[in-house]
């Protein structure tokens, strides 16, 4: 069924503290309450809740406290939504404000896919520019923004963590929820209690390093109720794109082959990052920020027992 293009906003919600959660929990109050067909402008924090600025360094990126991340938008209650429905949330635009954050950290937080191969920590603050995000050496990055977080309420009373996604959504970081899509997520509690954050301009599917182009962002959806759908987990449609620039491209492959997935994964961003490295000239710290910014990870075979290929693609677009 062909999507509507014109629209008007309905609802605006700023990130203002009364408007911002950091848990899912079906027993917040609704910021906001609309009904089914109304477009909502949510204004989005950046995943950290503005620990970071365009003036941050490396060498702070320690001391950024993930305790508690992911300040979230909402929640929205959509009036008539009942568990057992699908709330259909389509995403008619996302805007960025004009900057963002790739960053890893040192390796004894032990977070993202080589906390071991990296002592130390790293960042790159990104110019955004229109459709394009500014790295190094010339490199840009094309942007296509989306929600890394697009959830509604559990039905599991209490407060539950953001990091983890859910069978309701959450952290689910897919980069082809972008404008254009439609994201359906399984009622669970009455209205279903919509919350929305942790932009990314960009991102390479895996964002290895635990971040993409993180960044602050107004998201503008449209809701509807689907009474006729039965999903027990998310669900989406989307046209992509599905490489950087929207058409087939060249690609720069490495491959990952082990009998653990994880470690294939692992030994495909390795290779990827030696590759930058040597042949691109990128420090390796550079390496791994591009690829968690650029860089798609696809599992490419799990039949041929013992052992299972992860390969990483690098656009070679990207490059000046």
């Amino acid at each position: 069924m062909p999507r509507r293009r014109d629209y008007a906003i309905d609802h605006r919600l700023s990130d203002e503290d009364e408007n911002i959660h950091s848990v899912w929990d079906n027993s917040l109050d609704p910021a906001l309450t609309v009904e089914p067909g109304d477009v909502v402008r949510f204004e989005c924090r950046d995943a950290v809740d503005r620990q970071v600025d365009v003036q941050t360094t490396a060498e702070e990126v320690p001391d950024i406290s993930f305790d508690p991340v992911h300040p979230l938008t909402g929640p929205v209650a959509v009036e008539g939504a009942r568990p057992g429905d699908v709330l259909e949330v389509e995403l008619l635009d996302l805007q960025h404000k004009g900057w963002g954050y790739t960053a890893f950290w040192p390796s004894e937080m032990e977070l993202g896919l080589l906390p071991d191969d990296f002592e130390d920590p790293g960042l790159h603050v990104w110019d955004l520019e229109g459709e394009v995000g500014h790295f190094v050496d010339g490199i840009e990055v094309p942007l296509d923004p989306f929600p890394g977080v697009i959830g509604v309420a559990p039905e599991a009373e209490g407060e539950h963590d953001t990091l983890p996604p859910r069978s309701v959504g959450g952290n689910m970081d897919v980069k082809h929820m972008t404008a254009g899509s439609t994201v359906y997520l399984p009622v669970e509690v009455e209205d279903a209690l919509f919350s929305v954050g942790d932009c990314h301009a960009a991102q390479g599917d895996g964002e290895v390093c635990v971040t993409g182009v993180e960044a602050p962002m107004f998201v503008t959806a449209r809701f509807d109720v689907r009474s006729e759908m039965d999903i027990d987990q998310p669900q989406f449609e989307t046209r992509g794109p599905f490489t950087p620039t929207g058409h087939d491209e060249p690609m720069y492959g490495t491959t990952g082959i082990s009998d653990d997935l994880m470690e294939a994964t692992k030994k495909a961003v390795r290779h990827m990052i030696a590759h930058l490295h040597e042949e691109r000239g990128l420090s390796r710290g550079e390496a791994y920020l591009l690829c968690s910014a650029a860089v798609d990870l696809k599992i490419s075979e799990v039949v041929d027992a013992p052992n299972w290929t992860v390969s990483a693609y690098l656009p070679e677009s990207i490059f000046p």
